[in-house]
């Protein structure tokens, strides 16, 4: 299991084991994280799994592809770090990896 680091809209944190070969969206959905509602299940077909990437992180899990990013024109505060969460597949290599919620 690798454990990633969820901020929620609320400001509460969420220390969640998934396991490697999930997406960072169904390891949300899976423990009821506030923010998180995947409303397309992971088909990058919505902006609802939408996170801010912390920056020290952006090397790992790295920049959307063209799909993504043309979904994230659809999703609120929208920054540089920002990530659909389902189109980030978990692996042992982002163990910590910390992902924050914006406000919709």
């Amino acid at each position: 299991m690798t454990k990633i680091i969820y901020h929620d809209p609320q400001g509460k944190t969420h220390d969640i084991d998934v396991k490697p070969g999930q997406s960072v969206m169904e390891g949300a959905v899976r423990h009821a994280i506030p923010g998180i509602d995947a409303d397309c299940g992971g088909a990058c077909a919505c902006a609802t799994c939408h996170v801010h990437i912390k920056p020290d992180w952006w090397d790992k899990v790295g920049a959307p592809n063209p799909m993504e990013q043309s979904m994230l024109d659809f999703a609120d505060n929208v920054t540089e770090h920002s990530r659909l969460s389902c189109q980030i597949t978990v692996s042992e290599a982002l163990e910590g990896l910390e992902v924050t919620i914006p406000e919709a």
